[in-house]
């Protein structure tokens, strides 16, 4: 078993440890999957509490982000008017902001603005669907591109240049696993385990002293990707495949489902927004482009084919010896 650590341990952490107190659990559903929590619970903890907090807190990033409620912020930016511009709440505009950063520094590889291809494609609300015509491609291409938007960070505006269509699926749910961490912090839980559609975030460490461990899955039938163990401290992961759902991940550059023969890849960041946002990058860039760029942006990364793993040098520096 490989173990993979955090460059930085905070030592305050360990003030707190007492092996007598218990790990409470919570879970639920949001984003048309699972959350789930794992956090010290030292004796008067509210789990009723908590559990109402964190699906407040999920029902208002839903409200302004998701792509299958009509009334949501989102959906309704995408039907605003031509050369208009939205007002943006500090949610949206952390997730807006981020998914720019990322889509100019992958060239690309991860776009925010693909929601007419995903719906073209049937992984959209409207539901599966026979794959388009050249000419229906190219007219959900012609409105696509996160370079027609126009990002006023200082007023927190947006502008939508007419039909383009906004699809957080790539950087959501990583946003949301560092909210839930933010709000559990703010409610004095400060040793906890965020997780949401198998993306996750640790902070501080068990009751025990050990840091939140979590297996990155191998997809089966690799021989050459041996098991390796994340300490989840003060740092998230986020994995993109194709060996469980399929093709699900669209090149925002072609306009097509992705099969450059990556099944996996895992991307370990400070913040779940940027481990999931990069998964998708990456997972678009393939196993040759996405490695590279890995390595030139020293992001710690994990990709995985039917028959190869490659690590990126900042995650084989985390490799404890």
């Amino acid at each position: 078993m490989r173990i993979a650590l955090p460059a930085h341990i905070d030592a305050h952490a360990f003030a707190e440890c007492d092996p007598a107190i218990p790990v409470g659990r919570l879970d639920g559903r949001t984003m048309g999957t699972t959350w789930s929590l794992r956090f010290t619970s030292p004796h008067g903890t509210d789990d009723a509490a908590i559990r109402a907090a964190v699906e407040r807190r999920l029902e208002r990033i839903l409200a302004e982000m998701s792509h299958w409620k009509a009334d949501s912020l989102l959906c309704r930016f995408n039907r605003a008017e031509a050369a208009s511009w939205t007002l943006l709440p500090p949610d949206f505009a952390a997730v807006i902001e981020t998914a720019l950063a990322v889509a100019e520094a992958s060239g690309g590889a991860f776009d925010p603005a693909i929601g007419h291809l995903v719906d073209l494609w049937g992984y959209g609300p409207p539901g599966p669907c026979p794959a388009p015509d050249a000419n229906r491609l190219a007219a959900a291409r012609a409105v696509s591109g996160w370079s027609r938007l126009a990002w006023d960070a200082a007023n927190r505006r947006l502008r939508q240049p007419g039909g383009v269509a906004l699809d957080f699926s790539g950087i959501a749910k990583g946003y949301a696993v560092d909210a839930v961490a933010d709000l559990l912090g703010e409610m004095g839980l400060r040793h906890v385990l965020v997780e949401i559609g198998g993306e996750l975030a640790g902070r501080g460490v068990r009751p025990d002293g050990e840091p939140w461990w979590v297996d990155l899955e191998t997809p089966p039938g690799n021989a050459s990707a041996r098991p390796l163990r994340l300490a989840l401290h003060g740092i998230a992961v986020a994995t993109s495949g194709t060996y469980r759902r399929g093709e699900h991940t669209i090149d925002p550059r072609s306009g097509r489902p992705t099969e450059n023969g990556l099944v996996s890849v895992s991307v370990v960041a400070a913040s779940a927004m940027l481990a999931d946002a990069w998964a998708s990058a990456l997972t678009v860039l393939g196993p040759i482009a996405g490695p590279h760029l890995a390595a030139e942006r020293g992001l710690a990364a994990r990709f995985v084919t039917a028959q190869t793993e490659t690590l990126s040098p900042a995650l084989h520096a985390m490799l404890a010896d």
